[in-house]
């Protein structure tokens, strides 16, 4: 059974460049700052990502100096965590649809062989997140 929990994600856009992952991670190591999720792509020279962490402050102060500018502090996000198995999403999609509510974006990966964890942001996280854990 899927369970959801609300979450803050931080987000940043950087100008794209080689070793740029590689720089933001090393920067994060040395703040002992754990990523619990990530999204990251590039589009016509910007570097945009989205993580989750263990502590988005520390975070931030990491990746100052890397000349990282943060958009937001999103609160308007949560993770799903459910069975690792073929059927899983297709529920949770479910039940954000049968609630009325619109998925803004998600992003997932699978956490162990059992388990899998997706991040959403939708038009209305806290109904979702009602829906989901009822």
């Amino acid at each position: 059974m899927a369970k959801a929990l609300t979450l803050k994600q931080l987000n940043f856009v950087m100008p794209d460049r080689p070793g740029l992952l590689s720089a933001i991670m090393a920067a994060l190591t040395g703040a002992k700052v754990n990523i619990t999720s990530i999204c990251a792509y590039g589009i016509e020279g910007k570097a945009y990502f989205m993580l989750v962490t263990d502590s988005n402050a520390k975070a931030k102060k990491a990746l100052a100096p890397l000349g990282a500018a943060f958009t937001t502090e999103h609160e308007g996000v949560f993770g799903v965590n459910m069975p690792n198995k073929p059927g899983e999403l297709q529920k949770v999609a479910t039940i954000i649809a049968d609630a009325g509510i619109n998925i803004n974006y998600m992003y997932g990966t699978t956490s162990s062989v059992k388990t899998s964890t997706c991040i959403f942001s939708t038009s209305d996280d806290k109904k979702a997140i009602k829906a989901i854990n009822r």
